[in-house]
């Protein structure tokens, strides 16, 4: 059966987390497959992950004329045999013999924001997951919180499959040029993301500046009040910020970091917990949300929101033979994570999708 593949997140962000997870499942499920594409002008809009993508003119179906709108609207396509199709941001196809697949990474808009654009991003999730024939989320957790907020959905239609992490990210073995880190090597913690208050960047600030580590913040420039608002924190020699950062230098600043210092309090999933734990860079977070299914075992787990609650963590990262064993078990626990293993999930679901 056709698999037709809606791009749409290509066209509303150049960076991200779901255009990673998108990119990895094409790379690995189209050469196998009968698939086409609704698929952005890449002339026109530029994403990081789509820009890896080699995908033939002639497997794209449709272009995603105007993204602000487009975005939110279901989309229309003619075909007189079943087929599967499968989004990559909440939209669904009106056309009767569509298959409808609808990936849900979380919750955040439904919890922790308001308005009209939160409004608007509930009502087109919501309408996707109910116009689809099979549900996935990347998380129990995940399938949780969906379960609570829209009960009236059949678990029988709900699925779990796992994102994965890049071999991008592993252990390196020789040592880097000075020049190549932000500080030097074992001096410094990471802070990776948004700085959305959910995400406890501020309580991370506050409990670094009362140690002897540096700051690295990996994310969205500083905005003038929060470089005020540091420069009230810490020393500015004490932290710096970096935006745009390769998955190669990532890696490097992950495996020459003391500790990733990732405090969320809500996550779908947690990408960057994997990624440091390949990169045998120790894991500090939150024991909520999804985090405890993802991190696995470890003694580096917050159970409050503290800063003194941090701050023992953060003391933990003196203990050579305990930071060791953090770290020997990080890289077992993210080796049960894999793009190969969530793409041939997708692909099983597609196969009892046709059959059905």
């Amino acid at each position: 059966m056709e698999i037709v593949y809606d791009n749409i997140i290509f066209a509303i962000q150049q960076f991200g987390g779901i255009s990673v997870v998108w990119e990895e499942l094409l790379s690995r499920i189209t050469p196998a497959k009968c698939t086409k594409f609704v698929d952005i002008d890449v002339s026109k809009t530029y994403n990081h992950n789509r820009s890896k993508l080699n995908i033939p003119e002639k497997d794209i179906i449709r272009t995603i004329k105007i993204p602000r709108i487009s975005r939110y609207l279901p989309v229309r396509i003619s075909k007189e045999e079943p087929f599967i199709f499968h989004s990559s941001y909440y939209r669904y196809c009106t056309n009767k013999n569509a298959i409808n697949i609808t990936t849900v990474h979380d919750f955040t808009y439904e919890l922790f924001r308001s308005g009209l654009r939160q409004k608007m991003h509930t009502w087109q999730k919501y309408a996707a997951i109910r116009h689809s024939a099979a549900v996935v989320c990347i998380s129990e957790n995940t399938k949780k919180d969906l379960m609570r907020l829209m009960p009236d959905v059949q678990e029988s239609k709900i699925h779990v499959i796992y994102n994965g992490v890049s071999d991008v990210y592993h252990q390196l073995l020789t040592q880097p040029e000075p020049e190549e880190l932000p500080f030097p090597a074992g001096s410094y913690v990471v802070f990776i993301g948004r700085r959305d208050e959910y995400k406890n960047f501020w309580l991370t600030a506050n409990a670094v500046a009362h140690t002897h580590w540096n700051l690295l913040i990996i994310g969205s420039q500083l905005t003038p009040r929060e470089q005020k608002k540091m420069q009230a924190i810490m020393p500015a020699s004490q932290y710096k910020c970096l935006s745009r950062v390769s998955d190669e230098s990532l890696n490097l600043y992950y495996n020459h970091a003391t500790a990733l210092v990732y405090p969320s309090s809500y996550e779908g999933f947690g990408l960057p917990v994997l990624e440091a734990q390949r990169s045998c860079c120790p894991v500090i977070a939150y024991n909520a949300s999804s985090i405890p299914e993802i991190i696995g075992e470890t003694p580096l787990l917050m159970k409050e929101l503290t800063e003194k609650e941090l701050a023992d963590k953060l003391s933990l990262l003196n203990n050579t033979e305990l930071i060791n064993s953090v770290k020997s078990e990080g890289i077992k626990n993210s080796n049960k994570f894999s793009w190969e293993r969530m793409a041939n999930d997708y692909s099983a679901l597609y196969e009892d999708l046709s059959r059905a």
